[in-house]
């Protein structure tokens, strides 16, 4: 198995949730780990909580806002002056029926969930170049691949990064890059609302600790070999 250790990573969304506990399992790993959240504020309070755990650094960006994307990339080149790993793991949902949707809430979907993907790998690739190779990894979604009502705008942005990984994929592997994109149901997070609205026993859900020992596997793969596409699914859901 490869070592992490001394490896340089970005992570998108990394103040929270999913993004917060796989930059700390990560760091643990002996990466340092660059990651990046909407406010300055929420970037602030998780670096300062995740210092202990090593290299870490973060910058405020909205990644659906391509010039903050650039801006978070150089303060990485500032930084770290170089980049191995990008964990696309930012993302947002807004769930309403086609008819009640505005063109705004759509566009924040596919923004945030499908081009901030793009404009965060087409970064990384950049970076890669010089180092010789590089790993991109996608917190996607089985909502990619199962379609439910109220989804639309989400089904569509993870089944767009779905194929956006696979050409990144067959792009790039003979860069030396490799790419996966891992697809979990349901993780107890508070992703899509506040997690007091979530009714009685939540037990059955994924924790977001696990998808970030998904990812560290992944990525600790010996240099031939690629996982490609992960399904994560709770092991007994609610019935």
């Amino acid at each position: 198995m490869e070592t992490l250790s001394g490896k340089l990573v970005a992570v998108t969304g990394g103040t929270r949730g999913i993004g917060r506990a796989i930059a700390e399992r990560l760091l643990r790993e002996g990466a340092a780990v660059a990651i990046c959240g909407r406010t300055a504020g929420s970037v602030q309070r998780a670096v300062a909580a995740m210092k202990p755990l090593g290299r870490v650094f973060g910058h405020p960006a909205d990644i659906a806002r391509v010039e903050q994307v650039k801006d978070f990339f150089q303060a990485i080149d500032g930084e770290f002056a170089g980049l191995d790993i990008l964990v696309n793991n930012a993302g947002e949902g807004v769930f309403r029926k086609v008819a009640d949707m505005t063109p705004e809430e759509w566009h924040r979907n596919i923004d945030l969930n499908l081009n901030g993907a793009f404009y965060c790998s087409r970064e990384a690739l950049a970076r890669f170049s010089k180092r010789g190779g590089g790993f991109i990894v996608n917190i996607s979604s089985l909502a990619g691949k199962n379609a439910f009502s109220g989804g639309a705008a989400y089904n569509a942005s993870k089944a767009g990064l779905n194929l956006f990984g696979e050409s990144l994929m067959l792009d790039h592997r003979n860069d030396n890059v490799r790419v996966c994109s891992i697809m979990p149901g349901s993780v107890d997070t508070d992703f899509g609302g506040d997690s007091a609205r979530r009714q009685g026993d939540i037990s059955w859900m994924m924790a977001p600790e696990d998808i970030a020992e998904t990812v560290a596997l992944v990525l600790r793969m010996p240099p031939r070999t690629m996982i490609s596409c992960i399904e994560m699914r709770p092991s007994k859901p609610r019935k």
